[in-house]
């Protein structure tokens, strides 16, 4: 998991992206397309044509950082629009990163009393 510092905001870029890209072209993308700086501390999440695939784009302050998740099963949830950028929470993110659906998580059980 990535050590998010409260504070950081967390950008989905909408639309995909090709995978083959590295660090410096994505920084590339989010100070162009997306028109934010990529150095100043925030996460980008990108996600490839097949949806099973997404990279983070992250500077804490000291380097450059992206990182990989390939879903087994299933593929990330993703905004509809096609062109900028979404907010969404770190905790969002976290539901994300484990393939559930982070618009609208739902509780899988709750207890019916507390004795």
């Amino acid at each position: 998991m990535i050590p998010i510092p409260s504070g950081v905001r967390v950008w989905i870029a909408t639309g995909h992206t090709d995978m083959r890209r590295g660090m410096r072209s994505l920084a590339l993308t989010v100070q162009e397309s997306l028109k934010r700086d990529p150095h100043a501390g925030d996460l980008y999440i990108f996600r490839g044509r097949s949806g099973d695939l997404v990279k983070i784009l992250w500077h804490d302050g000291l380097g450059m950082s992206l990182y990989a998740k390939r879903l087994d099963r299933g593929k990330f949830i993703w905004p509809s629009a096609s062109d900028g950028a979404v907010s969404i929470s770190a905790a969002q993110m976290a539901y994300m990163l484990e393939g559930i659906d982070w618009r609208n998580p739902q509780l899988s059980w709750r207890p019916r009393s507390a004795g």
